[in-house]
């Protein structure tokens, strides 16, 4: 496998060398491919859980149309930093 780096990115991964950071370019490249491998995977599980959130809320079924005067007048009437599904203690 060959991978051209640009200019400044080349520099910046010999610099990193220089500094001690790494033995190696390739062990600089190794490292930074392992690091874009888990936000990879990261990025998936935000996706599975995004996905699966949306279908517990598809599944919760339908509320029919919202009262926004109705919403307002509940949320003012719940002690301050209250939320629904918050339990003191």
């Amino acid at each position: 496998m060959t991978v051209v780096f640009t200019g400044p990115m080349a520099a910046e991964i010999r610099a990193a060398v220089e500094a001690g950071e790494y033995a190696s370019t390739s062990e600089a490249v190794r490292d930074a491919v392992r690091l874009w491998s888990t936000r990879r995977q990261l990025r998936e599980q935000d996706v599975a859980e995004l996905r699966m959130a949306w279908d517990c809320g598809l599944a919760s079924g339908l509320v029919g149309p919202l009262d926004f005067s109705d919403l307002r007048r509940d949320a003012r009437a719940r002690p301050a930093g209250k939320s629904d599904g918050e339990h003191g203690g």
